[in-house]
């Protein structure tokens, strides 16, 4: 793994003048200076040298690797373990022709948006800490006050600030460049082993917001890290505010916490990557489910905020308002898409909205100022519980509109049939297990989920063109078992775990028990709250190859790998690109959603597109790719003429 930073030439200055200079407007297409592309996070440019005209021309342009390696045997961690690089998830942020862009293992690295070339790495040393990092990380954030631009990196338990310019840590903030984020949370976490950040911190002014990543499935005790959201000043580190996302006694929403629940239940965090209407000063977070996701007989309520959207004064981080789309969740539907801040016109009056997508595969549209929902949410009532100890809500909630995105519940009828003996197989494969709609809930024999808790929709999100007011959304269609057993003593602090080790719902391997579309694409017109189109996305060649079906004539498939859930890019060349976690770049037309033109990657697309048009006057198309040693980033562009 390359570690040392490269020795600096005459030739950077241009570079280093460059990194302190004032943004261009983040509207103009030109650059693309925060995770979404815009603090709001539409996933849009502007840019539209690459069109629909064109875009069968593209080509490989520039590539960049990692360079990371698996650290085994007596390289390993001061921990003792074996630790690889996750899959290489992030969006780069492209500011006045320099890349800014995360590693699996957590680097900061700063290259030339032209050719691609190494500017410089910052190595926090993420792996020191061993794998318990799961090495993943999404992106970072800048800021700049038009004379230096700081790089803030949320690796793990540590805030870090960064000289855009050398990639060097900034003395003055904090202690030596960095903060502890778990020094001042509302109770002591057992181990900062288990507090990290995947996502990219949100910067407001001269303000960086954090939140934070928790083992939930796997790290089960009272008192799991808490999933407080925290605003540090950006030259100093100071704290200066933190809203808790569990409500402690006296707080709005305390009371949803039955028993004392509130004081031990941990998790509740953002994980996702959020956004920000920096105009108002609101900033929106898409909260996730709390401790223990399947069962939560020891924290009986609603739970608030978990599964909520929340909006906050980003000055002060007090609650403008919520809406909680699961009630006492059950199913690990997090929230964990970024809110998109969109424009709409419904029924003749212009509405600034926020959309929040859910693992649920609904959309949930508000006025992002008021709360309101756009169109009525309505609450329905849903299966209840028979698990022991367990309270159940009764009702959840169901927007009338926009239409689900992806399938929900799943029937006999939905098994896979392709020839006979696979639909026996099917059979065989869900018999004793409990059917049924969405919000059914887990139980001693095993409930079927569909969606799964990695889909509908997860932390690629969707894609906004405010030209059409069209939003673009990819959703997963995979079953999974969510079956629960009582913990043995000393296992967990609670009275039922999850059973991870028969989650898959399999015919034989890599054969889904569900038909097919396994991911889609929806083209969704906000305007009218209705689906425009919806195409299969993607293909899953080990399930043509697979010998069960041998001389079966498929029909579109679709991505059905856990990895694949990263979302889309649209642009002004009416254009969407989209990976989808799959191993091709698809750039699709806006408006039927054909593919237009289509490039096998050497790995997985595991990370969100960008775009970004260099002072050269070249529109770039970039996507990170690939897992363990395999992990590049990858530019297309027109040929030069």
């Amino acid at each position: 793994m390359k570690l040392s930073r490269p020795i600096w030439i005459a030739a950077s200055l241009p570079f280093l003048l460059a990194c302190g200079a004032p943004p261009r407007d983040a509207r103009s297409g030109v650059d693309w200076p925060v995770y979404g592309g815009d603090p709001g996070g539409m996933k849009y440019s502007p840019l539209h040298q690459i069109d629909r005209g064109n875009v069968d021309r593209l080509e490989l342009t520039w590539s960049w690797e990692t360079g990371e390696e698996p650290i085994l045997g007596p390289r390993r961690p001061i921990r003792g373990e074996d630790v690889w690089p996750g899959s290489f998830q992030a969006t780069p942020l492209a500011i006045n022709d320099t890349l800014y862009v995360s590693t699996p293992y957590n680097r900061v690295v700063a290259l030339d948006a032209e050719t691609g070339k190494e500017l410089w790495s910052y190595d926090p040393r993420a792996y020191e800490w061993g794998a318990t990092s799961l090495t993943t990380h999404r992106g970072v954030a800048t800021w700049t006050d038009g004379a230096e631009r700081r790089v803030f990196l949320n690796s793990r338990w540590r805030l870090i600030a960064l000289d855009a310019a050398t990639g060097e840590p900034i003395p003055s903030f904090g202690q030596g460049g960095e903060i502890d984020l778990t020094k001042d949370l509302i109770w002591d976490v057992y181990t900062r082993m288990h507090f990290r950040n995947t996502s990219p911190a949100v910067v407001y002014e001269d303000l960086v917001i954090v939140g934070s990543a928790m083992w939930d499935s796997n790290r089960i005790y009272r008192r799991n890290p808490p999933g407080d959201v925290q605003a540090f000043d950006v030259r100093t580190g100071e704290r200066v505010w933190s809203f808790h996302t569990i409500p402690q006694e006296g707080e709005f929403g305390n009371e949803t916490w039955e028993d004392g629940s509130w004081s031990d239940s941990g998790n509740t965090n953002v994980w996702s990557p959020f956004t920000v209407d920096d105009q108002r000063g609101l900033v929106y977070l898409p909260v996730s489910a709390p401790v223990n996701d399947y069962y939560g007989g020891h924290r009986k309520g609603d739970n608030l905020f978990s599964q909520s959207i929340v909006c906050l004064n980003a000055d002060t981080g007090e609650r403008v308002w919520h809406f909680q789309t699961i009630h006492h969740g059950l199913w690990d539907y997090d929230l964990s898409a970024p809110p998109n801040l969109v424009t709409i016109e419904v029924d003749g009056r212009t509405i600034d909205a926020v959309v929040v997508l859910g693992k649920t595969g609904f959309a949930y549209v508000f006025d992002r100022v008021a709360g309101t929902p756009v169109w009525p949410i309505e609450e329905r009532p849903v299966p209840s519980s028979d698990v022991p100890g367990e309270r159940a809500s009764p009702t959840q909630p169901f927007p009338t509109r926009p239409p689900a995105f992806s399938q929900q519940g799943l029937t006999l009828d939905d098994l896979i049939d392709f020839t006979p003996e696979v639909r026996a197989m099917a059979l065989e494969r869900i018999n004793g297990y409990r059917l049924g709609p969405i919000f059914t809930p887990p139980s001693l024999e095993g409930t079927v989920l569909m969606p799964w808790p990695s889909g509908g929709a997860n932390w690629g999100g969707a894609a906004f063109d405010p030209e059409s007011g069209v939003l673009y959304v990819r959703a997963s269609n995979v079953a999974e078992l969510a079956k629960l057993r009582r913990a043995a003593p000393g296992e967990a602090e609670f009275d039922y775990v999850f059973v991870s080790d028969e989650m898959e719902l399999q015919v034989a391997d890599g054969l889904p028990i569900n038909k097919p579309p396994y991911s889609t694409l929806t083209a969704i017109d906000l305007n009218a709250g209705e689906h425009v189109w919806q195409v299969t996305l993607g293909h899953s060649p080990w399930i043509r190859d697979h010998p069960l079906l041998e001389g079966v004539d498929l029909p579109p498939l679709g991505i059905a790998q856990p990895g694949g859930l990263s979302g889309p890019l649209v642009t002004g060349g009416r254009l969407v690109f989209i990976s989808g976690g799959g191993h091709a770049l698809y750039a699709m037309d806006t408006a039927t959603g054909e593919t237009l033109w289509q490039v096998d990657l050497e790995g997985a697309g595991y990370g969100n597109p960008m775009t970004y048009q260099t002072r050269a006057g070249r529109q770039f198309v970039v996507i990170a790719t690939g897992e363990d040693s395999e992990s590049e980033l990858l530019a297309f562009a027109l040929p030069e003429r």
